[in-house]
């Protein structure tokens, strides 16, 4: 009888001792935001080209607020308005 419980409570131990808490990630300590994203060419051109290489690594989070932050610096704020030239191009 002694033995059985021995049986039972070392494969128990065994699989409560296996299961731990999973470590967090550890790719971005600091989360960036798309202003500071947007206001930082370089670090906004390297998590470019980490995210096109191994946007696995890096979250899908970080990648899209690259990607905002890309557009952001491209269209710009939005309020300059379209001026059309004064002659139509000729085609």
């Amino acid at each position: 009888m002694k033995q059985i419980k021995i049986i039972m409570f070392l494969p128990t131990m065994l699989l409560l001792a296996a299961c731990d808490r999973p470590t967090p990630p550890t790719a971005v300590t600091t989360p960036e935001t798309v202003e500071s994203l947007a206001a930082n060419p370089e670090r906004l051109k390297e998590l470019r080209q980490q995210c096109k290489t191994d946007r696995v690594s890096l979250g899908d989070v970080l990648c899209d607020r690259v990607a905002e932050a890309t557009r952001k610096r491209f269209y710009g704020d939005g309020t300059v308005p379209y001026t059309p030239s004064e002659t139509p191009p000729k085609f």
